[in-house]
């Protein structure tokens, strides 16, 4: 994904008016704490002073009690105050860190399907969690380190300047040296930290498909090819993180060449003085303990530089999430639901998906408390007509209204409570049965719901359950059976008791006992509502009040199951296709007669075939 990198001070200023500012009473109490514990250090260095030449060289006895009286307050001050600071700053670092994460998380599942199709979940869930930590991890090294360190830093050479600031000019001497290389090393730290937090996301991306896709891995001995893939990802991983370490590494590396020459310097020069009697050794001892402490909190504030940098590449990633436009909002001035048993029309719908047309002037009208059907290959736009009735996606032209108001002009909460879909997929959530039934919602009576579970032979399985409703149904349903899931989703969408009813050919994927229960329980389930059926299985449509027969993205023909096959076409071939068995057309409910073209010779049976065939691969590769 290219971005365009921000400087680490535009990344800042988002930080802090976004998720600091609002904590900024904690955050100034906090750092008040880390100023206390920053300069203690600053007085431990200077009271070695008193201490060599008070205490140890002129062996000033009454000295003794007030030095190490006032160590013992120094030390005791530091530790309270970092306690203070630490706790402090933790809780300002976890919710700032909850807070990120759940605005990323609100604003990722508001995003269109088209959003989702060209980012992976395993993307997305290395921008939430991973990438966020990454975040949080800078900021505890940031305020409960830097704040602290820099702090003690000024407090340090302000020590050691009031000792001598020859010396310390000369123990600084290389500091400007040092620029160009930590900047070179800084952005080279970033540059591999992206790479690697990109690749990160890759291999989030792979193990949520390795482990979705794990049967049809065993079943096609797949084990060792996709963990060698996998293999790939893990080297390049591992390659750009080293190659970031170095980069941070080197940046603490620069910091102690410069002090190894600052410390020769101050000793050829400081000695020379100390041995001509000039100085003191408690001077010199003074000088040398808060240079030398000044050094680390110097080099952790270096390391902190190489850590930004890793934090900033995330922090790049995470502010381009956020800031990527919702395409599909409410209205500003929403028109309201409207009431009653709805009617639905698409009236020269043009949608492209890409380069790719989708639907192609489509025109059609589903009755209001009617069962329409929709038919026609994979690839003619039917699953396409669920997603723009329910606003998934908006088409590029023409309109789609819900009793003759625009879906686009309604609140998206409104319009969705227009709609209860049930699809072949049935979707379950790693929850309780009763959870994945009620979805929340807690104004639901026990009668109700019993009500419920009846109407959608949930009732029928569930004394097979150990813990009943509160059994856990595993990821994506696995504990229960493809009927039982189907059931549930039922269940579902007749406690949601909408107007409007869409079916994604339900139960294509059942057994014919399942099938049974599941068709039964549909059929309830449609009484009394506006009902749009995606049908590939053509003997579970045969009473549907309307038959739409859909071909590469436009309405071909329209009508009642006895109407379409008499007219022959593509139903009618379809039709054909699905019951023929050996020689002849089978038809369980007595409609041979209304063959056009009864087959009756191999000749015949194999040049209607091929011509099905023909059809239906054109209709696929459009």
């Amino acid at each position: 994904m290219s971005i365009k990198p921000k400087s680490s001070a535009e990344l800042m200023g988002w930080l802090w008016r976004n998720y600091l500012r609002m904590r900024m009473g904690l955050l100034a109490i906090a750092l008040l704490f880390m100023v206390i514990e920053g300069s203690m250090v600053g007085a431990i260095s200077y009271m070695m002073q008193p201490m060599f030449d008070e205490i140890f060289v002129n062996g000033n006895s009454s000295a003794l009690g007030w030095v190490s009286v006032a160590f013992f307050v120094i030390f005791s001050v530091r530790g309270l105050a970092g306690v203070c600071q630490k706790v402090l700053l933790s809780r300002i670092s976890q919710e700032t860190q909850a807070h990120l994460r759940m605005d990323l998380l609100g604003r990722l599942i508001r995003q269109d399907t088209s959003f989702h199709q060209t980012h992976p979940p395993g993307f997305l869930i290395q921008r939430v969690q991973s990438d966020v930590g990454a975040v949080n991890h800078v900021w505890q090294v940031i305020i409960t380190g830097a704040g602290k360190d820099l702090v003690s830093l000024v407090v340090l050479i302000g020590v050691a300047v009031n000792v001598d600031w020859i010396w310390t000019a000369i123990m600084l001497v290389g500091v400007p040296l040092m620029f160009l290389p930590i900047g070179a090393a800084q952005r080279y730290v970033r540059k591999k930290a992206a790479i690697a937090r990109d690749l990160g996301a890759t291999l989030a991306t792979r193990l949520d498909e390795i482990f979705h896709g794990i049967v049809p891995i065993k079943l096609n001995n797949l084990e060792k090819y996709q963990a060698d893939r996998f293999k790939g990802h893990v080297d390049g991983f591992v390659r750009s993180e080293v190659r970031a370490s170095f980069g941070t590494a080197s940046i603490t590396g620069l910091i102690d060449v410069m002090a190894g020459l600052g410390f020769m310097g101050v000793l050829l020069y400081g000695g020379a003085e100390i041995i001509a009697g000039e100085k003191t050794v408690g001077q010199f001892m003074s000088f040398f303990t808060a240079i030398g402490l000044a050094f680390d909190p110097m080099r952790r504030l270096a390391s902190v530089s190489g850590t930004w940098q890793v934090a900033a590449a995330a922090m790049e990633r995470i502010k381009e999430l956020l800031d990527a436009p919702i395409l599909l909002q409410s209205p500003e001035k929403p028109i309201s639901a409207p009431d009653g048993l709805p009617s639905i029309h698409l009236r020269d719908v043009r949608l492209d998906y890409g380069d790719a047309q989708v639907l192609r002037g489509l025109t059609l009208t589903a009755e209001p408390g009617q069962t329409t059907a929709l038919v026609g290959a994979s690839g003619a736009g039917k699953s396409t007509i669920f997603n723009l009735l329910t606003r998934l996606v908006d088409p590029q032209e023409g309109s789609v209204e819900v009793n003759g108001v625009a879906v686009r002009d309604m609140a998206l909460p409104d319009l969705r409570n227009l709609f209860s879909v049930v699809t072949q997929e049935a979707l379950l959530f790693d929850e309780t049965l009763r959870e994945n039934i009620l979805l929340g919602r807690s104004d639901v009576s026990d009668a109700e719901l019993q009500k419920v579970l009846e109407a959608a032979h949930v009732s029928d399985f569930l004394p097979k359950l150990e813990n009943g409703l509160d059994t856990l149904v595993g990821p994506r349903g696995s504990a229960l059976s493809g009927g039982q899931r189907q059931r549930v989703v039922i269940a579902r969408a007749l406690l949601r008791d909408t107007p409007i009813l869409l079916l994604d050919e339900a139960t294509s994927a059942l057994d014919a006992q399942s099938e049974k229960v599941v068709q039964a329980a549909l059929d309830r389930l449609s009484g009394g509502r506006t009902t749009i059926v995606i049908a590939h299985r053509l003997s579970t449509i045969r009473n549907a009040d309307k038959i739409v027969v859909m071909d590469r993205g436009q309405v071909v023909d329209e009508g009642t199951h006895d109407e379409l096959l008499s007219r022959g076409g593509i139903y009618s071939d379809l039709y054909r296709l699905q019951f023929q068995d050996g020689l002849t057309v089978v038809d369980p409910q007595g409609m041979a007669a209304l063959a056009p073209q009864p087959i009756q010779t191999e000749t015949q049976q194999q040049g209607w075939l091929r011509r099905v065939v023909t059809r239906m691969i054109g209709n696929k590769s459009a």
